[in-house]
């Protein structure tokens, strides 16, 4: 702990969120600590920025939608959990699709997507999105090779239409290594509380790595366009993440950061 101001550190810890941060885990780790106190302040700010952009969009009949896309145990639920939490549940959606029903197996594929745009003044963030026919849906054997370039061929003229209606479109790509990912795994499979996490797809994504990174990076080539690009952000570390992925959301939307709320 060289160079370190040890007053600072005794300052952080001897809090309420300190105390709770150094104990939260063992073994104890004063660094590991201050190190969530800092994020949690690094948090509340931004998630006032969050409340200040959702009011502008409120205000001014905005609409906005935000992908969050990356590998099984990415750490995408927890991050929409930590962007959404503060903001008007009112005016935003979550949307998690199941996989289609037979009904919409028949339609255009885009079709159960368009149904969950967002109306004036509304957010919505979607955890994966049409973006399972790019890389989860071949991997798996979802669809056909046809259906796979068919989505390639159109999703930019979809997103294209998209933006040129007026909404914003974010999307974020959170990235782990495949260590990492085992070792989310793991903790998923001996933790009570997170075993429904674990589907039979996760369950492969270990030894279809290769495939997975084959069809992102075709993925990132076709789909990485000028009114649509993609944002990496690495997630090995989920806090470091949670912030990067907020910053990049304020980033990309023009709202009036002096509005009073």
């Amino acid at each position: 702990m060289e160079n370190i101001n040890i007053p600072l550190i005794e300052k952080k810890l001897n809090t309420k969120k300190g105390l709770l941060a150094l104990l939260s885990k063992e073994p104890i780790s004063p660094e590991r600590a201050v190190r969530y106190v800092d994020y949690e302040k690094k948090l509340e700010k931004l998630q006032v920025e969050l409340i200040k952009l959702q009011t502008w969009a409120i205000n001014n009949d905005e609409r906005i939608i935000v992908i969050f896309e990356g590998r099984d145990a990415a750490g995408k639920g927890g991050a929409i959990r930590r962007i959404t939490e503060r903001i008007n549940p009112r005016h935003m959606r979550i949307v998690a699709l199941n996989k289609p029903t037979e009904d919409e197996q028949t339609q255009w594929y885009f079709q159960r997507y368009v149904r969950q745009l967002p109306k004036a003044g509304e957010m919505v963030f979607f955890d994966r999105s049409w973006y399972n026919r790019a890389v989860v849906e071949p991997v798996n054997g979802f669809c056909t090779q046809e259906e796979y370039n068919i989505f390639m061929n159109q999703v930019n003229d979809f997103e294209r239409m998209i933006t040129e209606s007026g909404i914003y479109l974010v999307k974020i790509y959170m990235s782990i290594s495949k260590k990492e990912q085992e070792k989310r795994f793991a903790d998923i499979k001996n933790n009570p509380l997170k075993q429904w996490k674990m589907t039979p797809v996760d369950e492969k994504a270990q030894e279809l790595w290769d495939d997975y990174t084959t069809y992102k990076k075709a993925m990132f080539s076709k789909t990485n366009t000028e009114g649509a690009p993609w944002k990496v952000i690495r997630a090995n570390r989920k806090t470091d993440a949670r912030i990067n992925a907020i910053n990049y959301i304020l980033k990309r939307i023009p709202y009036d950061k002096d509005i009073e709320v």
